[in-house]
């Protein structure tokens, strides 16, 4: 890690701290409007401060973080994991739509098999049966 003193732009601790795979899609992020820094739409250049509020999504998922240390450099994800500590209520948030998202499968299985061809023609015919 470095020392935390330095200047950190937003896109390059993200990257550093592992929650996109590379700067440009950080980038693309914070531009898109989908990372908040102190609760306010910001640049990708915003050099970060410890102590920081940034809530940012990851696919349906939206997470809150503090920032604790700054980096600018890729490391392994358990020091990556050092960087940064996530609120409970993320936590909590996180935790309720997995489970909805799981209750969900239940409702709408899915085959293990593909259907074969009589099977499809079946379904076809259901399909366009009521169209006139």
């Amino acid at each position: 890690m470095t020392e935390n003193s330095l200047n950190v732009r937003l896109d390059k601790w993200l990257w550093a701290a592992r929650f996109y795979k590379t700067r440009n899609i950080a980038r693309e992020m914070i531009e898109g409007g989908k990372v908040q820094y102190n609760n306010n739409r910001t640049k990708p250049s915003r050099n970060v401060d410890i102590g920081a509020h940034i809530s940012l999504w990851q696919g349906y998922n939206k997470i809150e973080v503090i920032v604790l240390a700054l980096s600018d450099v890729r490391r392994e994800a358990s020091l990556a994991r050092l960087l940064y500590e996530e609120t409970a209520a993320s936590i909590e948030q996180r935790k309720q739509l997995e489970l909805a998202h799981k209750s969900n499968i239940l409702f709408a299985p899915h085959p293990s098999q593909k259907p074969n061809k009589k099977q499809r023609r079946y379904l076809l015919e259901l399909k366009y049966s009521g169209r006139q």
